[in-house]
C-alpha cells in the first residue's frame, strides 16, 4: 500500500529503503585486520588552498599575457603574409609595423612589471611541443 498526501503525490514513506551504503574502506581495513577505521572529518576550511595573493596575481598575469602573446604572434605572422603577397599599401605596411612594435614594447613592459620572462609565457604542451614558437617568424 502506498501512502499519498491529499494531492495524490507520493510521500517519503513510499520510498523503499535499500541496504545501507557499503563502506568499502572499513571493509578493507577489517579484511586486513586493522583496528576500526573511520572516515576522516573534512570541514570546508580543509578544502581551501593555501595560496598567497602575489602567486595568484603572477599566475593570472602569466596566463593572460600568454594568450595576448599568442594573439600578437598570430597577427604578426598574418601581417607578414599579407605584406609578402602585396595585399597592403605602403601606408598600411608602415602602420601595421608601428602597431606591432608598440604592442611588443607593451608586452615587454608588462612582463617586467610582473617579473616574467618570455620563456614564462611559453606553455609546454607535452608531445605537441611548446605553445609559442621558440625561433623567429617563419619565412
Amino acid at each position: 500500500m502506498t501512502a499519498r498526501d491529499g494531492a495524490g503525490a507520493r510521500t517519503p514513506r513510499d520510498r523503499v529503503a535499500g541496504p545501507p551504503p557499503r563502506d568499502e574502506a572499513a571493509a578493507l581495513a577489517a579484511a586486513l585486520g586493522e583496528p576500526q577505521w573511520r572516515a576522516p572529518r573534512v570541514t570546508p576550511l580543509d578544502r581551501r588552498l593555501a595560496v598567497d595573493r602575489d602567486s595568484v596575481e603572477r599566475g593570472l598575469a602569466s596566463l593572460v599575457l600568454t594568450v595576448i602573446e599568442l594573439l600578437r604572434q598570430l597577427m604578426e605572422r598574418q601581417a607578414l603574409r599579407r605584406v609578402e603577397r602585396g595585399d597592403l599599401s605602403d601606408e598600411q605596411v608602415e602602420r601595421i609595423g608601428v602597431t606591432l612594435m608598440a604592442l611588443e614594447e607593451q608586452m615587454a613592459g608588462l612582463r617586467d612589471h610582473f617579473g616574467l620572462s618570455p620563456e614564462d609565457l611559453n606553455l609546454d604542451l607535452g608531445p605537441l611541443g611548446p605553445l609559442l614558437p621558440t625561433d623567429g617568424p617563419p619565412n
